[in-house]
């Protein structure tokens, strides 16, 4: 397995596993313990989209994700939700599908969004928080297209969920974001 550091946003961990492939099909390893000392997953979710769901800029200020595509093509982005950061709303993309196998390891107070690019996909997410989860209810959820994130997604009208349709902009989260990171 080998990791990598993401040139933008130097938090972000990215895992290339090694694959073995036969007549049978293939194995890989999605993560090992050795690289992941302070985390201890303690959730894990899959999730099934078809071609050009979106689904939104989500997060949370104590939960480590970490997130692959194990079926069909993905487009992740993710984005520094850090105030104090120098990269506070700069973002990262990265194409996730069932060929490369790659990981992304995303901290606390990151946002992260993805747009299935196939038929469909099959999407994963293992947790690592300490307490309660932070479920639906209680994430930040930023606008797909935010003006001051700036992302240029591949399409114009993607498939949204209603807590993405109403979800709010940066700007908007002023307020917010003052108790988000207290």
């Amino acid at each position: 397995m080998k990791i990598v550091l993401d040139k933008r946003l130097k938090e972000i961990k990215i895992f290339k596993p090694e694959i073995f492939k036969d007549f049978r099909g293939e194995i890989w390893t999605k993560w090992e313990k050795k690289f992941l000392k302070k985390t201890k997953f303690n959730l894990s979710k899959f999730t099934t989209s078809k071609k050009n769901v979106l689904r939104g800029f989500h997060g949370d200020q104590k939960s480590w994700k970490l997130v692959s595509c194990i079926k069909g093509e993905v487009l992740n982005v993710v984005v520094d939700y850090r105030k104090s950061s120098k990269n506070y709303l700069k973002y990262s993309s990265f194409i996730l599908n069932d060929k490369n196998k790659k990981s992304i390891l995303i901290p606390p107070n990151f946002l992260n969004s993805w747009l299935c690019l196939t038929k469909d996909c099959i999407y994963s997410y293992d947790y690592y928080f300490k307490g309660n989860y932070n479920d639906v209810k209680n994430q930040i959820s930023i606008k797909w297209n935010d003006a001051k994130i700036n992302f240029k997604w591949p399409i114009k009208k993607p498939i949204l969920s209603s807590k993405d349709n109403l979800a709010i902009s940066t700007s908007g989260y002023k307020l917010l974001l003052n108790e988000y990171l207290d």
